[in-house]
């Protein structure tokens, strides 16, 4: 059975905790995230001697499924968890352990009610050919860990804000991904600086948000570009200044210039093609919050345009390789290019 992370916390904070969880996905932090609430609500800490963590890369499953079978000796719930769980990837892995699947099959049929056993296995793809695949998904509570649409990221951010005691206003939330990006792992932490800040209860505004989140530097390059194409060179300069002065290096500048530019080129390629911005995400392999700043990006350039700052790009890479020009002159003037009409 196949539900939403946001779905599977909030059963699990009411207190209806299932028997056998399969998490699968690129998203480690939300596994780690359901992990730690299964962990507190069924026992109360990690530290606790019923929570077993196995690793496939060095554990035969049999000993898991055991330890799942047996009762524990507290009394009480114990929760079996199985990492590196490899067995339903399409990647090949080096391992000379044998496990029985057979045996996993009986257990999820009859798990013992006095586990909860949870399976994690972060590869992006799963092999769906493979039985022990269609066997968890059929039976296990199937959770997928991967990157979050623009709605479900806003509703992530509601339910942590809601959780440290803090709301967001519209603008704080949009400065917020702003200068962090769709990046779950920051986000949470940039949200333990706010609700520090504005205490229980607080208000997070973009005022706030300016003042204690910096942005990261692909959303610095993003930035830098959005002036630049607004014709606010002075802004777009001053970026590539502060950037300089956090020891960023002209070249990887440059590269991440080139790169965002591409992204637009192939958004408006695709849009005009009538590829929804999901689709795009995944061709793309982008965050869809990426796709949606980068498609609003892209319409104020046409693409002649846009293939004359991409040649711009790569004239600017081979002056500064060969020596023709100096490394923080050349990106500054291909700047200038960008903000040219």
């Amino acid at each position: 059975m196949d539900m939403s992370y946001l779905q599977i916390k909030k059963d699990i904070k009411t207190g209806t905790i299932k028997p056998v969880y399969f998490m699968y996905g690129n998203q480690t932090f939300l596994m780690e995230d359901l992990l730690l609430d299964i962990i507190k609500k069924a026992v109360g800490t990690q530290d606790d001697p019923s929570v077993i963590t196995y690793s496939l890369q060095d554990t035969i499953l049999d000993l898991a499924i055991e330890e799942a079978e047996t009762f524990p000796f507290f009394g009480g719930k114990k929760v079996v968890i199985v990492k590196d769980f490899f067995l339903v990837s399409t990647q090949k892995q080096e391992t000379k352990v044998e496990h029985d699947l057979e045996r996993l099959q009986q257990y999820i049929s009859h798990p013992s009610p006095e586990s909860i056993l949870i399976l994690m296995a972060p590869f992006e793809k799963l092999d769906e050919r493979k039985k022990v695949t269609k066997l968890l998904k059929q039976s296990a509570t199937v959770v997928e860990c991967t990157p979050f649409d623009e709605k479900m990221l806003s509703a992530w951010l509601e339910d942590q804000a809601r959780s440290k005691k803090f709301r967001f206003t519209a603008d704080g939330k949009e400065h917020l991904l702003e200068r962090v990006g769709p990046q779950l792992l920051l986000l949470a932490s940039e949200m333990e600086k706010l609700a520090l800040y504005v205490g229980d209860e607080g208000e997070v505004t973009g005022e706030v948000v300016d003042l204690l989140v910096a942005r990261s530097l692909e959303q610095d390059v993003f930035a830098l570009i959005d002036f630049a194409v607004k014709q606010r060179l002075d802004k777009a300069l001053e970026i590539y200044h502060d950037l300089l002065k956090q020891k960023e290096e002209p070249l990887k500048l440059l590269a991440l210039i080139a790169r965002q530019l591409r992204i637009y080129y192939q958004v408006k390629e695709m849009t005009r093609r009538s590829y929804s911005q999901k689709q795009i995400a995944m061709q793309l392999k982008l965050h869809p919050y990426v796709v949606k700043l980068a498609s609003g990006q892209s319409q104020r350039l046409d693409d002649q345009r846009l293939l004359q700052l991409l040649e711009a790009c790569t004239d600017t890479d081979y002056a500064i390789k060969s020596g023709k020009m100096e490394k923080v002159l050349a990106v500054e003037l291909l700047l200038i290019k960008v903000a040219a009409v």
